[in-house]
């Protein structure tokens, strides 16, 4: 069989010539410019979004008296709350702040939504309201520790999250500046949920007392160094979403009104509002109230922003802090990118570290040896000292001896030949 030959020209792909390129770059571009489909990933995202539903839990916190129960079901559009009878009167009164918990199950246009409102009546009720903020706090923390015990198990497909999403304070209409329990509660809070502060039935104040006490409750809330929620601005945001999102954040703390009652206006028409001498006041009208803002912000437009803060932020602060009270420690340089020049950068100093280390070992020991050889000499020659001092000694004792036997002999008692022979001896060896 013939073999087949290539002719080498430009075109060919052993000239590496441009033709070859230019249609190879032309086949890529055209496989790149063509529909390849992870456009559709939003589409798969809001699926099983809507197949799997939603959850919220949000927290309404007040005084008794300031329509707390009539803002839930004026904001989701149910009655979550039942109408309140009228108490009976009685000696006997709550001693601590209750926290009550009600969930609903809302749908809208086939989008499913657990609704979850944590009510904690009695807030703020008594003469003595001294830490009655911890019974909150408590429930909020006790919500985490759930939440992080369901992480830590072995199986952790089905995580239930009842953690506080939002918390709405509502603000007695007093007009002037915030209570120190209002600042307190804040205060021990900010750094657990996201606050929303609330002006509640705001309809007793006028327009320009809603706007100065609006401007005192932010003074105040500075002054202290209070976390309240901001909606949070992102980079590829339309200039529609940048203002409408400043427009919300200007109305904090919302002046509020709640009504899930409707009534009819002079030309015919049927609102939610309340009905006074002097006129109609509409909870859905944007020029009478806040709360068209207030639900666009909490349901509509930062939901999952509230939802996303919490666990991000909030929850994983207080998991950290909890974790480290337990005694336990992230390695940080675990997760972290390793550039090669920085590693051998980093070993270098480490084995220099060491050697410095070893050789500081090595000075010591030797300082140690030379003071212990100082030692044996200086106690050696001590003993030397100590012995040629007694053998001085000796000789002085035995040369007095013999000075006093000569002594002896020179006096003048005659001597026999053998005694002159002795004194001899005697003589010659203290000469010698």
């Amino acid at each position: 069989m013939a073999e087949k030959t290539i002719p080498y020209n430009s075109t060919s792909p052993q000239s590496g010539g441009g033709k070859f390129k230019e249609v190879i770059n032309s086949v890529i571009r055209k496989k790149l410019q063509g529909y390849v489909g992870f456009a559709n990933l939003p589409n798969q995202v809001h699926r099983k979004s809507v197949k799997k539903g939603f959850h919220f839990t949000v927290m309404i916190v007040g005084e008794s008296g300031l329509g707390k129960s009539t803002l839930v079901n004026t904001l989701f559009g149910t009655t979550l709350y039942p109408n309140k009878a009228n108490a009976v009167p009685s000696d006997e009164s709550p001693k601590t702040v209750e926290i009550q918990s009600l969930s609903a199950d809302i749908e809208e246009n086939g989008v499913k939504l657990r609704l979850t409102v944590v009510d904690t009546p009695g807030f703020g009720d008594f003469v003595n309201n001294e830490e009655s903020w911890k019974p909150i706090l408590d429930n909020i923390e006790a919500r985490f520790d759930a939440y992080l015990e369901q992480e830590n198990r072995v199986n952790r497909r089905k995580l239930v999250d009842n953690r506080v999403h939002a918390c709405i304070y509502f603000i007695a209409p007093t007009g002037h500046s915030l209570k120190p329990l209002d600042v307190e509660f804040m205060r021990r809070l900010h750094t657990k949920v996201n606050l929303i502060p609330v002006i509640a039935k705001s309809d007793t104040l006028t327009e320009d007392e809603i706007k100065e006490f609006k401007q005192r409750i932010l003074d105040d809330i500075a002054f202290h160094k209070i976390q309240i929620y901001q909606a949070p601005q992102y980079e590829y945001d339309d200039p529609e979403t940048v203002a409408e999102n400043r427009e919300i954040m200007s109305k904090i703390p919302f002046a509020i009104v709640g009504s899930d009652k409707e009534v009819e206006l002079p030309d015919g028409r049927k609102v939610r509002g309340r009905k006074y001498p002097w006129g109609v006041i509409e909870v859905d009208n944007q020029e009478h109230n806040d709360f068209v803002k207030l639900r666009q912000m909490l349901i509509r437009t930062h939901m999952e922003e509230l939802k996303e803060y919490t666990n991000d932020v909030l929850y994983e602060n207080y998991r950290s802090e909890k974790l480290v009270s337990m005694g336990v420690q992230q390695d940080q340089t675990v997760f972290k990118e390793v550039n090669p020049l920085a590693k051998m950068e980093e070993e270098r100093q480490l084995h220099e570290a060491k050697l410095q280390k070893m050789e500081a070992e090595m000075k010591m020991v030797f300082q140690q040896k030379v003071q212990e050889k100082e030692a044996k000499l200086k106690q050696s020659e001590e003993e030397l000292y100590a012995r040629h001092k007694e053998m001085k000694d000796a000789l002085e004792k035995q040369r007095m001896e013999l000075e006093e036997k000569k002594r002896r002999l020179e006096s003048g008692r005659p001597i026999t030949p053998e005694k002159a022979k002795k004194k001899e001896i005697v003589f010659l060896l203290l000469d010698g």
